[in-house]
Formats: C-alpha cells, sequence, structure tokens
C-alpha cells in the first residue's frame, strides 16, 4: 500500500505517546522537547499543544472538540470515517475492527484494541521509531477516568471491563513488537501494564 502524502518520516526516532491516564498531568514532558516526537490522543493534546500528531478514535470527540484546534499546527488523525469526511484536516487511518492484534502491514492500517492508545502506539511502530514512551497509560481506574475528568455528555467514558481490554491489547502487542528491536517504555508508575519497564521520563529519554 502507498504511503498516504501526510505520512511522517520518524525511522529511529523516539516519540512520547501522551493518553489520558490520571498520571499523565504529573508528566515533566518539557523534558523530551527536542529530543522527542509527540503524539497526543484526544484532550491531551491541552499537555502538549505543539504535538507532532492528535489522534482521536470517535467522532463524537471530533465533533465536540475540533472547533478548539484552530491554533494547533500538527497532524490530525482518527479511524473514523465520519470524522475524516467530516473535517477536511483530518486524515483517515484504517483500522482492522475487532481485531485487537498490532498490524505491521499494509501501512496505515491498525489493529483496534478498543482504544486510541493502542492506535497510536500501532501508528509509531509503522512510522519507524526505535524507542516509543508511553505516557498515561494507566489501564486502571485507580485514579480516576482521565486526567481532565470525565469527558462530556455524548462522549463514552471508561469502564472497568473496557479498561482491562485495552490493558491486554497493548501488553500483547509486546509480541510483535519486541522482536522488532523497538524500546518500548511505560512512564505511569500506576499503569497496571506489565510488558513494559516502567521509567520516569528522564530516565526513558537516557536509555
Amino acid at each position: 500500500m502507498t504511503k498516504p502524502d501526510w505520512w511522517p518520516s520518524w525511522e529511529g526516532d523516539t516519540v512520547v505517546i501522551i493518553a489520558s491516564g490520571p498520571s499523565a498531568k504529573d508528566v515533566p514532558l518539557d523534558k523530551a522537547r527536542g529530543k522527542a516526537r509527540f503524539i497526543a490522543i484526544n484532550t491531551s493534546w491541552k499537555l502538549c499543544p505543539d504535538a507532532d500528531i492528535l489522534f482521536a478514535c470517535d467522532d463524537a470527540w471530533w465533533r465536540k472538540h475540533h472547533h478548539e484546534l484552530d491554533g494547533f499546527a500538527g497532524l490530525k488523525l482518527t479511524v473514523d470515517q465520519n470524522a475524516a469526511k467530516r473535517f477536511e484536516d483530518v486524515n483517515l487511518v484504517d483500522c482492522r475492527k475487532p481485531d485487537d492484534r498490532l498490524v505491521l502491514e499494509p501501512i496505515n492500517t491498525v489493529g483496534w484494541g478498543g482504544n486510541s492508545g493502542f492506535h497510536a502506539l500501532n501508528l509509531a511502530v509503522q512510522f519507524g521509531c526505535r524507542k516509543i514512551i508511553l505516557v498515561g497509560y494507566d489501564m486502571n481506574l485507580l485514579g480516576g477516568l482521565h486526567w481532565h475528568g470525565a469527558h462530556p455528555e455524548g462522549l463514552n467514558n471508561p469502564k472497568a471491563g473496557n479498561v482491562e481490554r485495552w490493558r491486554r491489547a497493548v501488553d500483547n502487542a509486546w509480541k510483535v513488537i519486541e522482536p522488532l528491536g523497538i524500546q518500548v517504555i511505560n512512564c505511569s508508575p500506576v499503569s497496571s501494564l506489565r510488558n513494559y519497564p516502567k521509567m520516569k521520563l528522564h530516565e526513558a529519554l537516557a536509555a
């Protein structure tokens, strides 16, 4: 499959993926500026307004928040065909729903995994990143729903069963990622993920 025109060239780069877990608000992201790329998920773009990519899965999120993004200069990506049709600046990523396996080929196709964090991880692997740093991948509800609180009415909020499925999908991705020699480091100290080493951000950048 031919790469789309917007496809980034991140071969060998480090990327920080900022999910929405409550721990994300405590990570000093400034330490990674100039050292890594950034993918922000959903409302976490507010923690990193200069992120290279904003990824949001659902059309409902885009309809609620697109008007806030006039000053956002990065790529906007989704797996929701309705969102991509509705907003001309939102690019479509194909998704193998309901397959929870991480996809290597074809390019610009991701596994489902049930959540945007899985999609962003899948894309970072396809972009050629050699180190992927996970922020806010708490994968539990012990500290609350999100760092920004609950999504407003009309948007989905996580439930315990959903979150456990997400954890399994992200953990199982290790089976595909590890043979590729890609480092995946978890910067959520409270994360329920089992297959990725936990470090503070400055340690992950130096690893």
